[in-house]
């Protein structure tokens, strides 16, 4: 099946869907979506992970199977069902890019983590930084090259860019690493194994770096920075003291 009746589109509404490898019946994505959305993926010629496993299975003479986790949601239902299903079986584990988009309601995270993220210390800023809000790319337990190359890759930013000195990861208005900024490069002109598949336009930029010294990252790592963000602010991208 490749879409769904008149009659059925008018009656699912919106749903959370699966795509499950029928060799092992594991869940390697998980999406939300509406009429045919979820059967969109098998013409889909894009380069990502989801799109090379469809490929490995069709070579194999077989397809994925497609499940509805749940249906007749509202949009925002489903965008919480679809978080909290990517938060369960670990986006680690599957294709999925992102954990979910738009969702007000928190990641999984453990006891220690909720209290560390809602009892971060706010900090003043006192360097020349940008701050790099990666919400829809973080996840506790990423390893130290996969946060790097998720706040690093790859943004809309400005000439204020080159007065930066450090670039803060952000995730929930906490800082959750400090990076020296050695140089700005175009979109997709660095090597990289994480985010591979991005838009790139004119207007993208990626930052080369490293580690900040220890002295900075003990002043700002783990500190809430919510004075610097309005609530709500769609932009990922702030700078502070770059006039």
């Amino acid at each position: 099946m490749n879409s769904f009746p008149a009659n059925v589109r008018k009656k699912i509404n919106y749903y959370v869907y699966l795509y499950i490898d029928p060799r092992n019946d594991e869940v390697f994505y998980i999406g939300k979506g509406k009429g045919n959305r979820c059967f969109a993926h098998l013409k889909s010629n894009a380069e990502s992970d989801k799109v090379e496993r469809i490929l490995e299975l069709r070579k194999l003479g077989v397809e994925p199977k497609i499940e509805l986790l749940k249906y007749g949601l509202t949009e925002s239902e489903a965008l919480l069902v679809e978080q909290t299903a990517i938060d369960l079986l670990d986006i680690g584990n599957l294709t999925n890019l992102f954990r979910g988009h738009g969702s007000k309601h928190e990641s999984r995270a453990s006891v220690e983590q909720v209290v560390s993220m809602l009892d971060a210390k706010e900090v003043v800023i006192r360097d020349p930084v940008i701050l790099i809000n990666i919400s829809r790319l973080f996840r506790y337990g990423m390893s130290e090259f996969e946060l790097y190359e998720a706040t690093r890759i790859a943004w809309k930013v400005g000439p204020k860019r080159n007065k930066a000195k450090y670039a803060f990861s952000i995730y929930k208005s906490v800082v959750r690493e400090v990076y020296e900024i050695q140089s700005w490069l175009p979109g997709n002109s660095t090597l990289r194994c994480f985010r591979a598949t991005i838009e790139v336009d004119d207007d993208r930029w990626e930052f080369v770096g490293k580690m900040a010294p220890d002295s900075i990252r003990k002043r700002y790592v783990g500190k809430s920075i919510s004075e610097y963000q309005k609530p709500g602010a769609q932009n990922p991208i702030k700078y502070v003291n770059c006039d």
